[in-house]
């Protein structure tokens, strides 16, 4: 029982293979190009460039109140680093989300219209679970349920899908007057569904029983489904890599989703600057709403999936040691072990996870020189619950609000960040050139508690020097002297 939890946390990194989207300092930014459209499909319009190619982009965000790495920093060497266990009665929460971005091209068809394609592998992790009390000095089963014996229940529920996809948008010019301008954009993806995994635990029951002066602790009912991705079962240690990535990839289902959105830009209301040649793409704000992953991906059952409604009779805490000791070492012999104390199935079929369905409000507001503050919304969409059977991966996201100075080539930001776990961050990042890097919380670097809660994102960009119409915005260059 001790290790659970952290187990659980380095399963979900795992099973993720290392957020998406969250390159948090340029949401909202006309530079942001072909990043931008997984924030807001419409934002690819109104950009000074006329193309720009995203050549590799990795961005990694993880959350956590179970427990704590010690004596490691994103500044020192993770040699003496050492991990604790939060004790306390509460319920746990765990987040792992991903994305990498293989190969990410925008290209303008002139001023009113953009296209934009590439490929993504993205990955979303979720683990909550009711409350229960935890102490360090746990020793088995029934030590756990004497420390938790005025509870009615234990839950918990873990769900993670990982995914590549290759996606296409479009985005148009709407309506332009000498006020404003609207934009709308569309995103189509198409998916294959790399690695998926559930657990839902709930109604696990206990009661003391006191023989002979002793106490332990029968266990008199549990709900329990768990499945994972039936690719994971052609892995076999005779292969070659080569041969187990072929198998692994080349077996799996496939999904789809749609992303849609609409900007306004208001236009100043007068000359930005008399040596401004193109004042186009400038803005005094600029109001976006998407709807973003709004799709799901399948995955067939893999062969030690299974379910169970109740337990057996004469089941206690001494047992469940005795069933899972340290032979218990593969899922089939964890099975094994399962099937004599509990009447259990096979669930045949697939399963479907949601992507992370959510409503995306950003605003953007051009304060002087080259400054600028975005605050950007993002709320999870249940979709779930449209469908029993369904399962859902969800954003960590809430609200983030960034100033930032930023001209075409270099760029500074100060991302301040409160997600949906009730946690603060406040991040940072720098662009120079076609380097983009950042991190989500700026204690990783400093502060030796605080590993696993933040993350970070680095991007390589490639720009065209000037944008569709010949020209590029001239707002945010130095002014040029008047003598």
């Amino acid at each position: 029982m001790k290790h659970l939890l952290l187990i659980a946390w380095f399963g979900l990194l795992a099973a993720t293979g290392a957020h998406a989207q969250n390159y948090h300092a340029i949401q909202g930014s006309s530079y942001a190009g072909a990043l931008g459209v997984h924030n807001n499909p419409a934002s690819i319009v109104n950009t000074p460039f006329g193309w720009d190619v995203v050549v590799a982009g990795v961005q990694l965000t993880s959350s956590t109140n179970a427990f704590t790495i010690h004596d490691y920093s994103l500044l020192s060497s993770p040699a003496n680093s050492r991990y604790h266990i939060e004790s306390g009665e509460y319920g746990r929460k765990a987040n792992l989300d991903f994305n990498t971005n293989l190969l990410n091209l925008r290209i303008a068809l002139g001023r009113k219209s953009s296209l934009a394609l590439g490929a993504n592998i993205r990955g979303y992790a979720n683990l909550r679970t009711g409350v229960y009390n935890y102490i360090d000095t746990l020793q088995n089963a029934n030590d756990f349920f004497k420390e938790n014996q005025g509870l009615s229940s234990l839950s918990g529920k873990l769900v993670s899908s990982a995914w590549f996809e290759g996606y296409i948008s479009y985005a148009h010019t709407l309506s332009d007057n000498s006020f404003g301008r609207l934009n709308g954009g569309l995103t189509l993806r198409v998916s294959k569904g790399l690695s998926g995994t559930y657990v839902n635990a709930a109604n696990i029951g206990f009661s003391p029983n006191t023989v002979n002066n002793t106490t332990t602790y029968d266990i008199s009912a549990a709900n329990i489904i768990y499945g994972y991705s039936s690719n994971y079962d052609r892995i076999k240690n005779s292969n070659s890599s080569s041969q187990n990535i072929r198998d692994f990839t080349g077996t799996t289902e496939g999904g789809a989703a749609i992303d849609v959105g609409i900007e306004y830009l208001v236009k100043p209301q007068g000359t930005t600057s008399f040596y401004d040649e193109d004042d186009y793409y400038d803005y005094d704000w600029k109001f976006g709403v998407s709807l973003l992953d709004i799709g799901a991906n399948r995955y067939r059952y893999g062969l030690e999936s299974r379910s169970l409604a109740g337990v057996k009779s004469a089941i206690n805490g001494n047992m469940l040691d005795q069933k899972f000791d340290s032979t218990v070492n593969s899922f089939p012999r964890f099975n094994d072990s399962l099937g004599t104390i509990a009447n259990t199935a096979y669930p045949n079929g697939r399963f479907t996870v949601l992507n992370p369905a959510r409503l995306v409000i950003n605003v953007d507001h051009y304060l002087t020189g080259n400054f600028y503050i975005n605050a950007d919304l993002s709320v999870n969409l249940p979709l779930s619950s449209l469908k029993k059977s369904y399962l859902q991966v969800k954003e960590v996201n809430l609200l983030t609000v960034t100033p930032r100075w930023e001209t075409k080539r270099f760029g500074f930001y100060l991302p301040i960040l409160y997600n949906n776990q009730n946690q603060f961050w406040v991040g940072g990042a720098v662009k120079a050139g076609p380097l983009l890097l950042g991190v989500h919380n700026l204690a990783n670097l400093f502060s030796k508690t605080s590993l696993q809660n933040g993350g970070g994102y680095i991007a390589l960009v490639i720009r065209a020097f000037k944008g569709p119409g010949g020209k590029t915005d001239k707002r945010l260059n130095c002014p040029k002297p008047i003598w």
